[in-house]
């Protein structure tokens, strides 16, 4: 389900950051890797809930999920 979320995600949104070089690439694996490409959909998409679902796999967090040199950005 993970790589089908980076799927959809990455088709809609730019998700160079994921990939080998990008901010985010490590750690690899799908968790992280759909957790920033799950962030950047949801951010593009106006910030809306029903932009952070996927299929029941999303959830809105309340603290800051960055690490190192990848960040999560929130856009106003």
């Amino acid at each position: 389900m993970l790589q089908t979320n980076i799927d959809y995600a990455c088709s809609h949104v730019d998700c160079s950051l994921i990939k080998s070089g990008g901010a985010c690439y490590d750690p690899t694996n799908l968790i992280s890797h759909a957790s920033a490409a799950m962030n950047l959909f949801y951010q593009a998409n106006g910030k809306h809930d029903s932009g952070c679902d996927f299929m029941g796999t999303g959830v809105i967090v309340m603290t800051d999920p960055s690490y190192g040199s990848c960040k999560f950005e929130y856009r106003n």
